[in-house]
């Protein structure tokens, strides 16, 4: 079992940068998984940014170039550096893990971007 919580959501102006940060309960040993969803009011949940198993990264194509996802050394945290923000990207953002081949979710961190 796993347990997840993200922080650093909060209301930003459009061109501004937030750092999520999510905090797992134990060590996660596989990065294959690791990453950031979202989903906007109204909207399915899409995928933002994910580690894949040899350690690459992929990204929405909607925030290439915007948004960074990384992790933390102990291999306990995730984190998710977004950069020139848009109200696009207001949603509320899930971080997952994969932990003895199941997927944990935490309960998201809301992100608005508006003037």
């Amino acid at each position: 079992q796993v347990q997840l919580v993200e922080s650093g959501g909060g209301l930003v102006q459009p061109g501004g940068s937030l750092r999520l940060s999510c905090a797992a309960s134990r060590t996660i040993f596989s990065i294959n998984g690791m990453g950031w969803s979202r989903q906007a009011p109204g909207k399915e949940r899409e995928l933002v940014a994910v580690f894949t198993s040899d350690g690459s990264t992929i990204y929405a194509e909607s925030v290439k170039g915007r948004f960074t996802i990384s992790r933390s050394n102990a291999a306990s945290a995730v984190y998710l550096q977004m950069n020139s923000l848009k109200p696009e990207d207001t949603a509320v953002y899930y971080c997952k893990v994969r932990y003895n081949g199941m997927d944990y979710w935490g309960t998201g961190t809301l992100v608005t971007v508006s003037s």
